[in-house]
């Protein structure tokens, strides 16, 4: 019989994949700030979202991660 995953497991893989991008591009923009800054930007709300796309993500992989047992 063909082993389940679960569907969790990919929605983890895709947030941790996302987060890690998000993070990164909010550290490049933190050290190489816009020529016209948007409001807030102060917040650096991609580096938060970043981070917690990340952990959300790596949470939903330890937790659906696919075994060797049904």
């Amino acid at each position: 019989m063909p082993k389940h995953i679960s569907i969790w497991f990919f929605t983890g893989v895709l947030l941790l994949v996302y987060g890690v991008i998000i993070f990164g591009a909010g550290i490049y923009a933190l050290s190489n700030p816009p020529e016209h800054p948007v409001v807030l930007e102060s917040l650096h709300i991609d580096i938060w979202w970043g981070v917690a796309l990340t952990v959300i993500g790596a949470i939903y992989c330890w937790k659906f991660v696919p075994s060797g047992k049904e």
